[in-house]
């Protein structure tokens, strides 16, 4: 039996005002041109009026989020091409049933939402679990996100210590040749972590809270022999563990801590003949009581609408390579 056609929908928003629609269009219609990207529609203007093309549930969120950008729009200066795709993947949330989950951090006015139905299924499993293993693509948010509910734990009293922790893999150079002893040499792999944390609390407050170990951010080889009681500990970059990494890391989580194991494991940095310890951990712990699985999508990428471009191009060009063996 053929698969069914997803049903075409049609719809024309008119906009009486001609210098709001300007504004809504951008220079040159680069906003309509997102617009279209990001809804999969067919976006055309005629006069005054929007007109969109598409399935139903396509047509139906394009239409949304036009009539919300035109609600804040009083003149004609164009709408900035970010705000075009936070309204999209606000809609988007919204269509998908995404609870009205926030996190508090130390930033006054700095409040985190999740941002798709994917991102607050992951906010819920590290709510539920103790052990969560995220699996996702870059841009994402499964580093951000972990991040931001361990400032929120640490600023309610839920532990009295967040440690990030990533492996330092040499992707394509050797730490030998980088200047400078062994903590300056993997500090560019824990970079990523430092601007996270930066985004959610002053940098003399992060300041003071290293200098007390109350935050650490650590390469994983220094995680070996201890046990973290009441922490969050966040493993970035998991799919580049081996196998006794990663189980080294697992035995670290003391009492009434947290953990979360975020990776990409279609970039694993491991030799060939490596298996990653992340994929072995989901696969060993899938079922066991306390552990989530949470695993996001190019649906749940949130930085520059090129990134979701740039993830699908890799994957239809691995995809490719596997069908011809090559």
């Amino acid at each position: 039996m053929p698969a069914r056609e997803p049903d075409h929908a049609a719809e024309s928003l008119r906009v009486e005002d001609i210098e709001r629609l300007r504004g809504l269009l951008g220079r040159q219609d680069r906003n309509l041109r997102i617009l279209r990207d990001a809804c999969n529609v067919r976006a055309t203007v005629r006069g005054n009026e929007v007109i969109l093309q598409g399935d139903a549930a396509s047509v139906r969120l394009a239409a949304l989020v036009v009539r919300d950008l035109l609600s804040g729009i009083l003149d004609a200066r164009p709408v900035p091409p970010e705000i075009i795709e936070e309204a999209v993947a606000r809609h988007r949330a919204l269509e998908s049933g995404v609870e009205d989950a926030r996190i508090d951090v130390f930033l006054p006015g700095r409040t985190i939402r999740p941002r798709t139905a994917g991102q607050a299924a992951y906010l819920r499993a590290i709510a539920e679990n103790d052990l969560v293993f995220c699996v996702g693509p870059a841009g994402s948010g499964k580093t951000y996100l972990a991040v931001a509910m361990a400032v929120a734990a640490l600023k309610r009293d839920a532990v009295r210590k967040i440690v990030l922790t990533r492996p330092a893999v040499e992707a394509g150079e050797r730490l030998g040749f980088l200047p400078g002893g062994l903590e300056e040499k993997v500090d560019p792999y824990l970079r990523p972590l430092y601007d996270a944390l930066h985004d959610m609390m002053s940098f003399d407050q992060l300041r003071r809270y290293m200098e007390n170990d109350v935050v650490e951010v650590v390469p994983l080889a220094f995680m070996r022999g201890r046990t973290l009681d009441r922490a969050f500990i966040i493993l970035d970059e998991g799919q580049n563990c081996t196998r006794k990494q990663m189980q080294m890391f697992l035995t670290r989580l003391g009492a009434a801590s947290k953990s979360v194991v975020t990776g990409d494991v279609s970039q694993t940095d491991l030799p060939g003949h490596e298996v990653s310890g992340m994929v072995e951990a989901t696969a060993l712990l899938r079922g066991t009581r306390g552990i989530g699985f949470a695993t996001l999508t190019q649906r749940d990428i949130i930085r520059h609408r090129l990134v979701q471009d740039i993830v699908d191009a890799y994957e239809a060009r691995d995809r490719g390579a596997r069908a011809t063996g090559g």
